[in-house]
């Protein structure tokens, strides 16, 4: 053991000068929890970020490789190109990524400070910015609403649970997952029965959920319930006070998701344990988005073997980079509109359910590029799609 200590330690090469990744986040004001549930972390995603510097450091220095993480984060209402221009007094910022809403990372895409930085979304889910609003060297590492919708559309049709009713909340973000569930039941064939909304403002859903949604889950013959409620404001009181004995999927119950506490398969286990320590609490998606995205810099460093950020830029836009992500999967950006192709998982709070692509739904390239946009289906022409 001795000696091979010493071997690993004459293997370790001076270090360069360090990969610097910026991360920039918008704090956002998020409504009171409802039924005592666990509020979303507020370091949520830079946790993630920084056992990302933990483990590049692991595995960079065997290269001579060294990477360091600053982190920014925006008050809500205040100026985020501000806060980059700030940023970037020290010099252009060459890797940064970005947890915010949809308006703000375009904001820093279109920043002259911006000009020659590669941007990694991990928070905003806006299929948009991977369509007609996307941006050159802008890459996403959260996946989109679309393929959030089309991994549980496959698995509900691998199930023939194909009739679904769909119930929508009022605020925007509700409005664009209903949307791509439209889309996502359209693509693969399934079919939405009825839609009805529901605004759980003024209301005391503890008192009242069970008489509410037997109102509102009234309707014609259906498999499922779906519903579109991204901030959480009535859609877990909605599991098991439908009006007929139905699964809820979608934002709550059955949920498409990144990552989750359950997720343990292609040794997920040891990063799940790993962030604990370091963060004291479980790995959630954006958490899992922010640790991603600084590993795939990492990552494009040490198979360079080069802290040159040009060259890891040049590499992480080519379409030969491949990173592992803990999913049994090599991941990979997609050239057309920057998206990271990455399986999904199907979950409720106690279990993976399936991993999507489900198995016979297939692709002539590869069966992750039916989850979301495909080529022919993005408008995306910044990146050459």
């Amino acid at each position: 053991m001795l000696v091979a200590g010493a071997a690993d330690a004459q293997a370790v090469k001076p270090a360069a000068a360090p990969v610097t990744i910026h991360y920039i986040e918008r704090r956002i004001e998020r409504p009171t929890p409802l039924n005592n549930e666990d509020p979303i972390p507020e370091d949520e995603g830079l946790r993630g970020a920084e056992l990302g510097i933990k483990d590049s450091n692991a595995t960079g220095r065997f290269v001579g490789l060294s990477f360091t993480l600053k982190p920014t984060v925006v008050e809500p209402g205040a100026d985020i190109r501000a806060a980059f221009a700030e940023v970037a007094k020290d010099g252009p910022p060459r890797f940064v990524v970005v947890n915010a809403p949809a308006d703000d990372v375009i904001a820093l895409a279109d920043s002259e400070e911006g000009r020659e930085t590669v941007f990694l979304n991990v928070g905003a889910t806006d299929t948009r910015l991977r369509d007609g609003d996307c941006r050159a060297r802008l890459l996403h590492v959260i996946p989109s609403r679309d393929m959030l919708a089309d991994a549980l559309m496959q698995l509900l049709v691998f199930k023939r649970w194909t009739r679904l009713l769909l119930v929508s909340g009022p605020n925007p973000a509700d409005g664009l997952y209903a949307e791509a569930l439209r889309r996502s039941a359209k693509k693969f064939g399934a079919k939405i029965v009825a839609e009805t909304s529901f605004d759980a403002r003024g209301a005391d859903l503890r008192d009242s959920a069970l008489r509410e949604f037997a109102l509102v889950t009234r309707g014609p013959e259906h498999d499922v319930v779906a519903v579109a409620d991204e901030a959480g404001e009535f859609g877990t009181n909605l599991v098991y006070n439908t009006a007929s004995p139905r699964p809820v999927v979608g934002t709550q119950g059955l949920t498409p998701a990144a990552w989750g506490r359950a997720v343990e398969a292609w040794a997920a286990a040891q990063l799940q344990q790993r962030f604990k320590k370091l963060a004291g609490r479980t790995m959630l998606p954006v958490d899992w988005a922010g640790w991603m995205a600084v590993h795939a810099v990492g990552e494009a460093a040490v198979q360079l073997k080069s802290g040159d950020p040009a060259a890891i830029k040049d590499l992480m836009l080519s379409p030969k980079f491949e990173v592992g992500g803990f999913k049994g999967r090599s991941l990979s950006f997609r050239p057309w509109n920057g998206q990271l192709r990455q399986p999904l998982y199907l979950l409720w709070p106690g279990a993976v359910v399936a991993a999507a692509p489900i198995e016979g739904f297939l692709h002539r390239r590869t069966e992750l590029d039916t989850l979301g946009l495909d080529q022919p289906e993005s408008a995306c022409k910044a990146m050459g799609g």
